[in-house]
């Protein structure tokens, strides 16, 4: 399998990437043997588009994805992302973007990661304490700095965008999308188009839901998909039919329903008109396998017929 290049502004990743989120919070159980493993494979594999963030662990993915590159720094398009502050707890969290947060934050991810430079930095959320024309203003400070490669974003709408990109190009913005989550079509698609920015979707399987292979009353206790709506009480339920089309349509094609959820978003780039990079995320070299594999899966007019209309059916908030 040849794992095709896409470029996000001007930075060129692999066309699908690894998102390893889940490697240090909020899915379950960890594990940092299989993780670095799974990294490893990834870029075995030509998943070379590895994302992380700061807060993700409380800095425990950074390192984590440190260590596993380390010895092969060359093969990969890093990307993480500042911004969202928990040191005063989950319940208090902040959404940070002055400039002297920014310079901050960014010197301690080149630390925990071992790295001289990051080649896409997001901004992980919208600031509460600052405009956004001070923080993209101080991460293009970075760039000048050669800390910093590339500028992104994170689940922001047009007007945001626009503001941003007056300041400093910005190659992608990061936001849930997959097949029962539409937002970015209508929140941000028109200026992504207009300034030639790229879409990295995470969550492209709707947390897990869509692959047809969880069963929510399984969560435990470090795993937030027991309270997210879509999966508690009577919308899980209602959702289900969701989760059994796409497997229905795998089941017709004979492929995963993972498969057919990636497969999906990968094909709403030439729709909407703009690069989309998916970022499955995955602590197992199975699933990361399976993932990559979505890539060689095509979709026929009766697919996306079956497909196309499940994202208004969904039931519950994302978050």
């Amino acid at each position: 399998m040849t794992i095709p290049s896409v470029n996000l502004g001007e930075l060129t990743v692999s066309a699908q990437g690894l998102g390893c989120m889940g490697m240090s919070e909020f899915y379950g159980e960890t594990d940092w043997d299989a993780s670095i493993a799974t990294i490893h494979r990834a870029l075995e594999l030509g998943v070379t588009f590895i994302d992380t963030a700061d807060v993700y662990g409380d800095g425990h993915n950074e390192v984590l994805v440190g260590r596993a590159i380390h010895d092969r720094r060359d093969r990969v398009q890093l990307a993480t992302k500042f911004g969202i502050d928990r040191s005063g707890g989950d319940a208090d969290r902040k959404l940070r973007g002055t400039g002297a947060y920014v310079a901050r934050a960014c010197d301690a991810s080149l630390l925990r990661l071992g790295v001289d430079v990051i080649d896409l930095y997001y901004l992980h959320r919208p600031p509460q304490d600052a405009e956004i024309e001070e923080t993209v203003g101080a991460m293009a400070g970075l760039v000048t700095a050669g800390k910093v490669r590339h500028l992104g974003l994170s689940e922001v709408d047009s007007a945001l965008l626009r503001r941003a990109h007056a300041v400093h190009p910005i190659a992608a913005v990061q936001s849930e999308y997959s097949l029962w989550t539409r937002d970015p079509e209508t929140t941000v698609l028109d200026a992504l188009r207009e300034l030639g920015v790229g879409l990295v979707p995470f969550s492209p399987l709707g947390r897990g839901f869509l692959t047809g292979t969880l069963d929510p009353s399984t969560f435990d206790d470090k795993d937030f998909r027991g309270k997210n709506p879509r999966f508690a009480a009577e919308a899980g339920q209602a959702n289900q039919a969701i989760a059994d089309a796409v497997a229905d349509v795998a089941s017709r094609k004979g492929v995963q329903p993972a498969q057919v959820a990636l497969a999906w978003v990968h094909g709403q780039a030439a729709r909407l008109g703009i690069a989309v990079v998916p970022i499955p995320g995955t602590k197992r070299i199975t699933w990361l396998e399976q993932n990559a594999a979505a890539l060689e899966v095509s979709l026929s007019d009766e697919d996306l017929a079956d497909l196309d209309p499940l994202g208004a059916k969904v039931v519950g908030a994302r978050y």
